[in-house]
């Protein structure tokens, strides 16, 4: 009998019939693997359990430990969704059905069918029983011909533009009980490996996500290995939907997006544009401190200006053009070319470098209408976007300067843990493969001198340079796409920038593109749905309610109120003719960090009597030492947010 050699993961090696299966192996490894496998990694390709091992090399048998083993456990389970679907509606042409973080989806055509979210519980109880009689995922090759003719016999309209653009001689179909689908795979061994499956809810999707394609019905849900796991995701949720920025944002009168007015763009109101003045003034200080200078460009630009940058061959299908007196003008997506025009001003010298120009520029984006989701994804938003101009032998401080910089951002408004991606070479990119290597040197030495783990997203970079992308999570351990440093050496060279160096001849700078929180509308997303929009007292719209016991009450109230105001506290009066109960649940409601009471004692003493958001009565002060105490949090910006 014929060997093979197979290294397992931890680097040691075991020799084994060839045709051996990837399920015997597990087997062999341990009982506890074997129970846990879902499939392989060999050679590092995806393959099934029971795919049989014809030469030599490394094997990891796939869990749900794993982020690929989750992959294939949830693609399994959309398979038998998509089964459960044709079985309670034979008419439904299928579209696809990937696995996606922390679940899956299928897109179903149902035609002239009524369907809604109340069918999902009947196609759960279909499904529930396709996972009982465990059903064996059969993996089928078929010659293009014969696949066609499957697909043409079911009407699968769908999945024949699919094999159309299958360059495989034999591609591939799994099947479970009379259901089949076309597929690469990998796939779980059978149906009943899927232990907890919940189906979430429904949307609408284009096929392929194109506004001129059909649109279909998206079911979306997931699964896990046990109903322990499935009921923590599903509570999971039901927080998640409680913190939903969109909700909140609406509740607490922060922001909205106005159909008269366009998809895409964000109107604040004045409780959500105190938040943004906050985040806003705090960014131009911060900046200034670091040595930044504060500019401000137009918000349209002449076509031939972007020409000159790459956007208009790189980045086309994400612009807005304009004609002016028969002049072509873009919309500006990017703020760096007019950053670039303000450094040419004047010549300079290597005495004058670091150059650091720092704007909170609002930029337009093309956005298809079916991925703009509130404030994350839009079509026009503010960022704090900054270009530093520097010499070869200064970029290595520069870049660590701003990964400091972004990391103390995070960590003052509350986020602690984030996770870094290095994203390379684009199949699409300007300049030579030389400055492109030199500057993902450059961005590794730096995070690897920073003590800073992170992982390499291949292809990712952008078309001028690659880049350190920051994703900080929530409280809920949601990533939030934040911090993005870029190092470019292909923009100077475009619009030949120079500086005179301390030899006396001409020289290009480097240069860097940042931004230490983003863009101001993702970021204020993200701490709508982390707060919860419980913010600390320094964020908060409204600082301080004032809460009047009786009408008698009142103007004391308004002479406090106009004491805090001059102290630049944000502050509102309670005037309502409501019993006291009544007014404090309502501050709760909106989530007001401090209530005052005041009442006849309050009055005659020069006191109120302080209330903590979510919590118990924090005693009685003069509203001059609440002041100084209010003060102070604020100035040290604490992040308190109570319960």
């Amino acid at each position: 009998m014929q060997e093979i050699n197979i290294i397992l993961p931890d680097g040691s090696g075991k020799k084994y019939s060839k045709g051996i299966t990837p399920a015997r192996i597990a087997a062999d490894i341990g009982r506890s693997l074997a129970k846990a496998a879902l499939a392989a990694k060999f050679n590092e390709e995806l393959i099934d359990l029971n795919a049989p091992l014809e030469k030599d090399g490394r094997l990891e048998i796939l869990t749900f430990d794993s982020e690929e083993g989750r992959a294939i456990y949830r693609h399994s389970a959309s398979h038998i969704l998509a089964s459960a679907v044709v079985d309670l509606f034979p008419n439904v042409k299928l579209g696809i059905g990937p696995s996606i973080q922390d679940g899956f989806y299928y897109d179903f055509d149902f035609g002239e069918t009524h369907f809604s979210e109340d069918d999902l519980s009947k196609i759960e109880k279909r499904a529930a029983e396709i996972i009982a009689d465990d059903l064996p995922f059969k993996h089928t090759l078929m010659p293009h011909s014969e696949a066609e003719s499957l697909l043409k016999k079911t009407q699968a309209s769908y999945k024949l533009e699919l094999l159309e653009g299958i360059e495989d001689d034999k591609p591939g179909f799994y099947q479970h009980g009379s259901f089949i689908d076309l597929c690469r795979g990998p796939h779980v061994p059978g149906t009943g490996v899927i232990k907890a499956f919940k189906l979430i809810n429904i949307a609408g999707a284009y096929w392929r996500g194109d506004e001129s394609r059909p649109m279909l019905t998206r079911i979306y849900g997931t699964a896990f290995p046990d109903q322990k796991a499935l009921a923590q995701y599903i509570s999971n949720m039901e927080e998640a939907k409680a913190r939903d920025h969109r909700k909140l944002g609406r509740e607490l009168e922060l922001f909205h997006i106005y159909e008269e007015a366009g998809a895409g763009m964000i109107y604040y109101h004045p409780k959500g544009a105190a938040i943004r003045r906050e985040i806003t003034h705090f960014l131009q200080a911060e900046h200034a401190r670091r040595g930044y200078q504060e500019v401000f460009i137009p918000h349209i630009a002449r076509e031939q200006l972007w020409q000159t940058s790459g956007h208009t061959e790189y980045y086309r299908d994400n612009m807005y053009f304009l004609e002016v007196e028969k002049d072509p003008y873009v919309l500006k997506p990017m703020n760096c070319p007019g950053h670039i025009l303000i450094y040419q001003s004047k010549p300079r010298s290597y005495r004058d470098l670091p150059v650091r120009y720092f704007e909170l520029g609002t930029v337009y984006r093309y956005e298809r209408s079916g991925v703009l989701h509130g404030l994350l994804r839009v079509r026009g938003f503010t960022q704090d976007d900054a270009h530093i101009f520097c010499t070869p032998e200064q970029l290595m401080n520069e870049i660590e300067g701003v990964i400091d910089f972004a990391l103390d951002m995070l960590r003052l408004f509350g986020f602690k843990e984030y996770d870094i991606y290095l994203s390379t070479r684009p199949d699409k990119y300007v300049g030579t493969e030389e400055n492109w290597d030199k500057a993902t040197s450059a961005l590794a030495t730096a995070l690897t001198q920073h003590g800073l783990r992170y992982e390499i997203d291949e292809g990712e970079g952008v078309f001028y340079g690659p880049k350190i992308d920051i994703k900080l999570k929530d409280v809920l351990g949601r990533a939030w796409q934040g911090p993005t440093i870029q190092v470019d050496f292909n923009l100077p060279q475009r619009f030949d920038l120079g500086y005179i160096g301390p030899d006396g001849e001409r020289h290009q700078p480097v240069m860097i593109h940042r931004v230490v929180l983003g863009s101001l509308e993702r970021f204020i997303g993200a701490l709508i749905e982390h707060y919860a929009g419980r913010f600390p007292v320094w964020l908060a719209p409204v600082q301080v309610a004032l809460l009047p016991i009786a009408d008698r009450h009142h103007s004391y109230a308004e002479e406090v109120k106009d004491v805090l105001l001059k102290e630049g506290i944000r502050v509102e009066v309670d005037g309502r003719q409501e019993k006291i109960g009544a007014k404090i649940r309502e501050a709760e409601v909106n989530k007001i960090p401090y209530m005052l009471v005041v009442g006849d004692k309050e009055v005659e003493k020069g006191t109120v009597n302080i209330r903590y958001r979510g919590r118990q009565n924090l005693g009685t002060k003069s509203y001059q030492d609440f002041m100084d105490h209010i003060r102070t949090e604020i100035s040290e910006k604490r992040l308190d947010i109570g319960t």
